[in-house]
């Protein structure tokens, strides 16, 4: 039995290879594009020296041999599906690959599976900004809150979401979605708010906050939802949607003044900028449905914690 891992090499992708690597002995294929956020330098070397792992360069936009022929010849278990292009901004700058990647390149994968793997599972990962906004002391969105994507990238995410949703209703695949609070950790793209703000802190940089700083966003630690998406793999049920949040919410303003305190770097550096186009104001999601499967027992459960352990990892790599 083995694993594929679409989308490997990145964020969240590498850090679950490297997750499922130990928790089990069995071969991960990674499919993955190879754009500017991704690295094979994020799967921990030894997965590599071992044989685990196996890396193959492929977009799933535009049909993916390698993928076919994967599935065709190993007893595939179970497919994750981290591909996607995933950063707000770019899908307002240039949407058309967002649709490419998120709607194409899903659509692409679930047929090879229907065609030559269709007893597999498929773990398809989503995000919470499928769901819209909510105002600031509204109620947390739940699986069965409508979903209203309020930009390029959300749309894209939630178009996945419906093609997995039919592929199931039609053809009787094996799938699980889930939506899961920002992430944040090692192995980040420098784009992304966190990783951005301790690089340009480390460098005396100027650091961006969109608008007055107020949007409030939840958060949980990359390694603790890598243990979710595989306990949900596990237990969860076939069809079904699954939150996954931390309950840790902040405003962008008082999160970049964390960094910065812990970094012992000045206020001074922030530099408010115009808010961005289809700015949704905040995301809070209801994970009870998940605690029940698993227990949400997270390794990190303060912002603080985790945002110590991602600023370490930060000032390593930028002192190497």
């Amino acid at each position: 039995m083995s694993y594929i891992v679409t989308g490997g090499c990145g964020f969240i992708g590498s850090n679950f290879v490297n997750h499922l690597c130990d928790v089990t002995d069995k071969t991960v294929f990674i499919i993955d594009k190879m754009t500017y956020a991704a690295d094979e330098a994020n799967i921990d070397l030894d997965h590599f020296r071992s044989g685990q792992v196996r890396v193959y360069k492929c977009d799933l936009g535009f049909g993916c041999k390698a993928l076919d022929d994967i599935l065709q010849h190993n007893n595939i278990e179970g497919v994750f599906n981290f591909a996607a292009e995933s950063h707000v901004d770019n899908s307002i700058a240039g949407p058309r690959v967002f649709v490419e990647s998120n709607i194409v390149g899903t659509f692409n994968l679930l047929e090879s599976i229907r065609k030559y793997s269709p007893d597999s599972r498929t773990l398809h990962v989503s995000t919470d900004e499928v769901y819209g906004a909510l105002t600031e002391d509204g109620p947390s969105f739940t699986e069965n809150t409508l979903i209203e994507p309020n930009n390029v990238y959300s749309a894209t995410k939630a178009s996945a979401e419906m093609l997995v949703r039919s592929y199931h209703k039609t053809y009787g695949l094996d799938v699980i979605t889930t939506r899961c609070c920002n992430n944040y950790g090692p192995r980040a793209h420098a784009e992304k708010l966190i990783p951005k703000v301790i690089t340009n802190a480390l460098n005396d940089l100027p650091i961006p906050v969109y608008g007055k700083g107020d949007n409030v966003r939840e958060w949980i630690y990359v390694t603790d939802h890598c243990r979710a998406i595989k306990e949900i793999f596990d237990k969860g049920q076939v069809s079904e949607v699954y939150n996954i949040g931390s309950g840790i919410e902040i405003k962008n303003l008082d999160l970049v003044k964390q960094v910065l305190t812990t970094l012992d770097k000045p206020y001074s550096l922030i530099k408010f900028v115009d808010d961005r186009l289809g700015h949704d104001f905040r995301y809070s999601i209801d994970s009870r449905k998940f605690v029940n499967l698993m227990g949400g027992n997270f390794d990190v459960k303060e912002i603080k914690e985790g945002l110590e352990l991602t600023i370490q990892w930060y000032k390593d790599k930028h002192s190497a």
